[in-house]
């Protein structure tokens, strides 16, 4: 009472800083359901742009004038319609809708049951929440939908994968009664049969009604589409053991299940399918046993995600529409660490979003992981991720991250970013992996779309520039690059150093040196990985922005191509080689600008003067090889130098010095949490 009394004035005042945290969480949801809204737009545009042979296929070829709905026999007969006959005999009203109409309908139609679909999973989440993580969920969840690859696949091929997936949800979460419950789940399973896994997931929980209720729906639906469609449902539940091997290939790597995964490693015939029959035995016992015991724990939604997991695993084909499961395991919480928390949410986004050629490079090696990423996350999800249970002393309190001290900020006008604070304990090895990967697919993606630029556009804007930086050092009298190439193209064994050398050193010292930093020295790790990170990004700007010819490029000058022989100037592209990187990529020059950041890494943290100048040999033999084998001018070395230097001063503007602490230990006495707080402030 007494500080009530005496806020005078100051209470106002009070209020409104109260009200602050509640502006900005206004002002952040408004954005998030903008930046939702955008992106289902641009959805759609994109499904809608594309010409209509090759848009909404699969139910072109279902319902278009030569679908197979409208043929008199049945409806496998051209091997084209996977779904069951139920789903058939829904769909066969449709065949005489208006085609266009029905295409627009479809795709909004679709749109709209997504969104329906993130409404319910983010009302779903398994409790508590905070305020602010029940106000985000919803945009959240419907910007991560339309980005999953299982929507967009489903809104370019016109699938129906969608209705399933929330009537299962409508059913768990949404209707009330069980046996209202039971039904909808049900229908979904006479749409997709490994549905009725949920079936097993109410009977163990003790929801025996809801599960008696799935079953009957489930037969009901069935025996009238038996009664309607005989010879096809005789087809599709006893010829194609429901629907197994029909469509596409089953070892094609677009079927995410154990089936397919077993066909891609070369196993066929009787031992293929008495294998499949035993891991998938054993992923339902085990599945659906984490899933009863998240359900017993009131993580619903997560019991739910778990059993979908279990059903892409175990059914005969799962496309890439039908994937939508593994994206809903990502509300459940793993690791004891704050550092570790965001681990399994990235993880699971990406490999749900991404192309699996962005999460591993095309190399022999990693093929068999590649191509069965979804499924392993799937399987990840369903037996092996250690969730952590409600009960848990870290499921609300993780052990709290390591904080250095806050620093003043270097420029008034440019304060310090808050969320940027600098960190003394080492990140979550897997997390860094999958950004490392994840950012240098993205990285090489783009350095490849900005072939020949887009503000300058086009070959001949790049031989201009390569004119350009060539007419700038003859008169700067730093034109060595002739006389060089020369030498080194007339010097065997400097040719076989300086080809090697380019080749070979480029990726292995930056993450050798990232390596050795993560392992000795975590603080600095992320200071030099930051500045990497921001000097890569602006030199891609420079890609866009400047496309320039490197000099063995440049037909009338005389250089020689020592690392890949001669080129053909008569072929646009020179070849097969600009097909798989850009050529025009030169300015500036990564090659120096990594071999840089290592050299100046290794100065700066390196304990012994000897290590200190290996370290600095690294940039100079960097830029005798660029130059020797005529892959780049003097001055694109000055441009990587550049891009360097500005990461470098990026990361010191943002965050402040580099943290030079060594590794500790975060305690868990009060006072240690006290001085976390007091370290979480921003400044």
């Amino acid at each position: 009472m007494a500080n009530v009394e005496h806020r005078g004035p100051g209470g106002a005042l009070g209020a409104g800083q109260a009200g602050g945290p509640e502006a900005r969480t206004g002002v952040i949801r408004v954005t998030l359901w903008l930046i939702a809204a955008v992106l289902a737009i641009r959805q759609v545009a994109v499904v809608l742009r594309t010409p209509e042979g090759e848009r909404l296929t699969d139910l072109e070829t279902w319902i278009g004038p030569d679908g197979v709905l409208h043929v008199k026999g049945s409806l496998y007969d051209a091997d084209k319609f996977t779904g069951t006959p139920f789903a058939g005999l829904v769909l066969k009203p449709l065949a005489r809708s208006g085609e266009q109409a029905l295409g627009w309908a479809w795709t909004f139609g679709t749109l709209g049951l997504v969104v329906v679909l993130a409404l319910v999973a983010a009302r779903a989440l398994p409790q508590p929440v905070s305020r602010r993580t029940s106000l985000f969920a919803a945009p959240v969840a419907v910007s991560l939908l339309i980005l999953s690859l299982p929507v967009r696949n489903t809104l370019y091929l016109g699938q129906t994968s969608i209705i399933p997936v929330l009537l299962v949800l409508l059913g768990l979460f949404a209707v009330r009664g069980e046996r209202a419950s039971g039904v909808l789940i049900g229908i979904g399973a006479a749409l997709q049969p490994t549905m009725l896994l949920f079936a097993g997931l109410l009977w163990l929980t003790g929801r025996r009604r809801a599960a008696a209720s799935t079953g009957a729906a489930f037969a009901a639906c069935t025996a009238l589409t038996w009664a309607a469609m005989p010879s096809d449902s005789s087809t599709y539940w006893i010829h194609h053991l429901a629907g197994a091997g029909l469509g596409a290939n089953p070892d094609a790597n677009a079927n995410q299940s154990l089936h397919g995964m077993l066909l891609r490693l070369g196993l066929e015939g009787p031992l293929e399918r008495g294998l499949f029959v035993v891991l998938s035995a054993a992923v339902v016992v085990l599945g659906l046993r984490r899933a009863v015991r998240y359900a017993e724990d009131g993580q619903l939604l997560l019991a739910v995600a778990i059993t979908g997991c279990v059903a892409v695993a175990v059914s005969p084909t799962t496309w890439q529409h039908q994937l939508l499961w593994v994206l809903f395991a990502v509300v459940g919480r793993v690791g004891k660490k704050q550092s570790d928390r965001y681990m399994w949410p990235v993880a699971v986004v990406l490999v749900s979003t991404l192309p699996a050629t962005m999460m591993l490079p095309n190399m022999p090696v990693t093929e068999p992981i590649r191509d069965n990423i979804v499924l392993i996350a799937a399987l990840a999800a369903a037996v092996v991720v250690p969730f952590l249970s409600r009960t848990h002393p870290q499921y609300r309190s993780p052990i709290p991250t390591d904080y250095a001290a806050p620093v003043p900020a270097r420029w008034k006008r440019v304060p310090l970013v808050p969320f940027w604070r600098r960190v003394l304990t080492r990140p979550n090895l897997l997390l860094e992996l999958l950004l490392i990967r994840v950012g240098y697919s993205a990285y090489q993606q783009v350095r490849l779309a900005a072939t020949g630029g887009t503000i300058s556009g086009g070959r001949a804007d790049a031989e201009r520039h390569g004119e350009q930086i060539h007419g700038i050092e003859q008169v700067l009298r730093i034109d060595v690059e002739h006389w060089f190439n020369q030498l080194t193209a007339r010097t065997g064994w400097l040719e076989d150093f300086f080809n090697f050398y380019y080749t070979s050193f480029h990726f292995v010292v930056p993450l050798t040196v990232l390596a050795v930093l993560y392992v000795r020295r975590p603080a600095e790790y992320r200071w030099a990985r930051s500045a990497l990170g921001f000097a890569t990004v602006l030199a891609l700007v420079g890609f866009w922005a400047y496309p320039l010819a490197p000099p063995r490029l440049m037909p009338d000058l005389g250089f020689v191509d020592t690392v890949h022989g001669v080129q053909d100037f008569t072929k646009p592209n020179y070849g097969t080689l600009t097909d798989l990187t850009n050529q025009y990529a030169a300015m500036p020059s990564l090659h120096f600008g990594w071999s840089l950041w290592c050299g100046l890494v290794i100065a700066v943290l390196a304990p012994k003067w000897w290590m200190k100048a290996l370290g600095l040999l690294h940039p100079f033999f960097t830029v005798c090889a660029i130059v020797g084998t005529g892959n780049h001018w003097v001055l694109d070395a000055v441009g990587g130098a550049a891009v360097v230097g500005a990461g470098f001063g990026l990361t010191y503007l943002l965050s402040g010095p580099r943290v030079r602490e060594p590794l500790r230990k975060a305690p868990v006495t009060g006072t240690s949490q006290e001085a976390s707080a007091k370290d979480r402030t921003p400044s």
